[in-house]
């Protein structure tokens, strides 16, 4: 019988292609944490039920994944400023008097991967953000923090992009694809889900700056549409989000045992259980 006081879920629809339980199984082996974590698919318009559920059996802490985050945001009796402004929620936790506890650690996950695993900066740098849904918005706020020089947001509806800009003010800025051409940037960040269908945004030659990297949001067994691009165009660098997945389960695996494990080690199982036939 399973100890209901250690069970964490993800939960999410679809939720089979989920790599949460590989990734926070392998977080508490590491780490000694005798805990229990599972995929949960829940039927569209049942998100509050399922939590509800899953509260009222123990269980401690959920990820949130696609497309219940705007949800759990709404359900969160708490939210950290980051969640706030992301304006959804991808982990959950209650504490002793039951309240519901939100947070969003996308953004984390992706600025730790580029600085921490890669050796890459984002203060002072000019970045491109290609997207203006609700994957760039989540990650916004943590970007935001690391003081980039400027931020710019591309949107094939540009008032997306516009929205966005004024939620967020600082120094974000927002435009059309076409107004992309003769601009340069140090950090460009795709945030659509174009990589997903084998798509590219429509973006012009010359836009990474020498020295630039390219960093895909989404990840795939081979490289995306976009990390080809990125190389073709002269990128030093061009990541997919594999890494930016593992650090923002790392985050999440902190807020709720209170220990920090060890991403590199977990990043490289994924990426080699992506990439069996």
């Amino acid at each position: 019988m399973n100890n209901p006081q250690t069970h964490y879920a993800v939960m999410g629809n679809p939720i089979a292609h989920s790599k949460s339980p590989l990734i926070h199984t392998a977080f508490a082996q590491q780490t000694g944490q005798a805990m229990q974590y599972t995929a949960i698919l829940v039927a569209e318009g049942e998100f509050v039920q399922a939590v509800e559920r899953f509260q009222a059996s123990g269980g401690k802490g959920l990820n949130i994944t696609v497309p219940f985050k705007q949800a759990a945001w709404a359900l969160a009796d708490q939210r950290s400023q980051s969640a706030e402004r992301a304006g959804a929620v991808n982990t959950l936790w209650f504490d002793e008097q039951g309240r519901r506890i939100g947070e969003n650690t996308d953004g984390i996950g992706l600025v730790r991967d580029i600085i921490q695993n890669h050796g890459g900066q984002i203060e002072g740098q000019r970045i491109l953000i290609l997207g203006a849904g609700g994957a760039v918005r989540g990650v916004l706020e943590p970007l935001l923090q690391a003081t980039p020089a400027q931020c710019v947001i591309a949107n094939r509806t540009v008032s997306k992009a516009e929205t966005l800009a004024e939620l967020f003010a600082a120094n974000v800025t927002a435009c059309p694809y076409d107004a992309l051409q003769g601009q340069s940037y140090d950090l460009i960040i795709n945030g659509t889900s174009a990589s997903l269908q084998g798509e590219l945004p429509p973006l012009p030659d010359g836009l990474v700056a020498e020295g630039g990297w390219c960093y895909d949001m989404m990840y795939a067994s081979t490289a995306t549409p976009f990390v080809q691009w990125g190389q073709k165009q002269g990128a030093v660098l061009a990541l997919d989000g594999l890494g930016m997945l593992v650090e923002q389960a790392a985050e999440s695996f902190y807020l709720w045992r209170g220990v920090k494990p060890d991403t590199a080690p977990v990043i490289q199982t994924v990426r080699e259980q992506l990439v069996k036939p």
